[in-house]
């Protein structure tokens, strides 16, 4: 009785087999070296210094909402901060930087699977005649057709892969919450030359009123003067003070025209294609919800990217440290080759090979060590940029607290000068209508009116651009929950909410 043959290839694949399936249970339960990472310390007051007790919102009322600018209740400000997340090249700068990183995640993310090529040939060959070969095949023409492919894998025995693919991970969340930090910059930046374009619009409305007054004041000169009353010194007076006011009502519009091209940019328009309609600033700004200090970690999207490098540089070190290993691979190839394309794929033309290979460094001068002191370096240098974003972001709620506060109280006191001026000028005009005083004296009290009035303007103008400048440093209604978990899947992102 005829025995059976044994399949040609069944005791080299189970050992293939069993090697890989030792090399899947190492790589299970294999240690993933590194230090575990922990979210650095960074201390917080308990409250403001500069908020004392003074309180702008209710203690309820603590998240500004994504859209924060609809606070203000100006319609035309709504439409132009629409227009920022759809035109503004900045921020597609940041989304492609984003983009990029998300890139990088999945280019190291795909060293989790083996990596397997193939590269079919077909030749024709003669071999010659008198070549130095057998004589069978002196004279000889073949064909060879070839279809190999090639599987190779480095099994991530120590982490070194997945330490990677955290540290990418982490550097595209911290490039996510970059783009919503360049965001709210974008808006904030919006919202104050608004701002200060309304202020200046008010300081010329103001200023051409003041102008019509004068030019009165300057009719009433010249008919005392062509009274005998007045004196011609005194109708110069007022055609100076009327020439003068006119001049920085002109002068104005410079200051104007160049906050009207910020917005324009902003939005992604040429200037010339852009015009702001001028509309007087006349309402003071609205009160801004501020929470404990605690909140701002959670709620800035700069710290937020400065702890994500941190945890970033964390892995890093757990990088460096696998080169202390040796680098296990796994190599297979396979494929047919046949000198006939019609029996290429058939089971005698099969040919394969499989190996297994693991590489250790065993001296290098302390290259290695050199290498986790590096990433040890770079962990400490997230940390202290990491706790110095956090300082500088206490000091700019602090700062914008302080400018609010302190800009509304100078606001009442200031409204109370003008009205003092206002009554010092009436008191000259009628004095000097019943010949008490001179010209002089009206023109003193009109430079002190003015001058209190647009005191007064501006204030109102730095009150809204520090009102903007608040709600930016509170991080504009951001939360850290809006960035991506797995940042190499989502999709665009596209508010200063870090909405997806």
């Amino acid at each position: 009785m005829k025995r059976p043959r044994k399949p040609i290839f069944n005791s080299s694949c189970k050992a293939a087999v069993r090697v890989l399936l030792a090399i899947a249970a190492l790589q299970l339960t294999g240690c993933v070296v590194g230090p575990k990472y922990h979210q650095p310390a960074a201390q917080a007051p308990p409250a403001y210094k500069e908020l004392g007790d003074w309180k702008p919102a209710e203690p309820n009322d603590q998240n500004l909402g994504g859209s924060w600018w609809t606070v203000f209740q100006d319609p035309q400000l709504d439409a132009l901060e629409l227009q920022v997340n759809v035109s503004n090249q900045n921020l597609k700068a940041a989304e492609a930087q984003f983009q990029q990183a998300r890139a990088a995640l999945r280019y190291n993310r795909a060293d989790y699977y083996p990596t397997v090529t193939a590269g079919p040939s077909a030749t024709r060959t003669r071999v010659s005649a008198n070549a130095p070969t057998s004589s069978l095949l002196r004279g000889v023409t073949y064909n060879d057709f070839v279809f190999p492919f090639d599987v190779s894998y480095q099994a991530d025995v120590w982490g070194r892969v997945r330490k990677t693919v955290e540290s990418y991970r982490e550097q595209a969340q911290a490039s996510a919450a970059d783009l919503a930090t360049v965001n709210l910059s974008m808006h904030a930046d919006l919202a104050v030359d608004y701002f200060q374009a309304r202020s200046l619009d008010a300081e010329v409305q103001l200023l051409n009123t003041t102008v019509t007054q004068y030019e009165q004041a300057l009719e009433l000169n010249e008919s005392r003067f062509q009274g005998g009353i007045a004196s011609e010194v005194e109708v110069e007076q007022a055609k100076t003070i009327l020439q003068t006011t006119r001049a920085q009502a002109i002068d104005v519009g410079v200051a104007r025209a160049q906050f009207e091209h910020a917005v324009a940019i902003l939005i992604g328009k040429p200037p010339a294609e852009f015009s702001l309609p001028p509309l007087p600033l006349t309402a003071p700004p609205p009160h801004i919800p501020v929470g404990v200090p605690s909140v701002l970690l959670e709620r800035r999207p700069d710290i937020a990217a400065a702890e994500r490098l941190v945890a970033s540089a964390n892995a890093q070190i757990g990088v460096a440290k696998s080169a202390y290993y040796p680098t296990i691979s796994l190599g297979a190839s396979g494929g047919f080759e046949s000198s006939s394309i019609t029996t290429l794929l058939n089971g005698p033309s099969g040919l394969w090979s499989f190996g297994l290979s693991a590489v250790g460094t065993v001296f290098d001068v302390g290259r290695r060590r050199a290498l986790t002191d590096q990433a040890r370096a770079a962990y400490d240098f997230q940390v202290a940029n990491y706790r110095q974003t956090v300082l500088n972001g206490f000091q700019q709620v602090e700062d914008n607290l302080a400018a609010v506060r302190i800009l509304e109280n100078e606001a009442k006191v200031q409204d109370q000068a003008v009205v003092a001026a206002q009554r010092s000028l009436d008191l000259s005009i009628t004095r000097y209508k019943g010949g008490v005083t001179s010209y002089l004296e009206v023109i003193t009290a009109q430079n002190a009116a003015l001058t209190d009035e647009v005191t007064a303007v501006n204030i109102l103008g730095r009150r809204m651009a520090d009102t903007v400048l608040l709600i930016q440093a509170l991080g504009g209604g951001w939360d850290r929950s809006s960035l991506p978990e797995r940042p190499e899947c989502c999709g665009k992102l596209v508010s200063s909410t870090g909405s997806k």
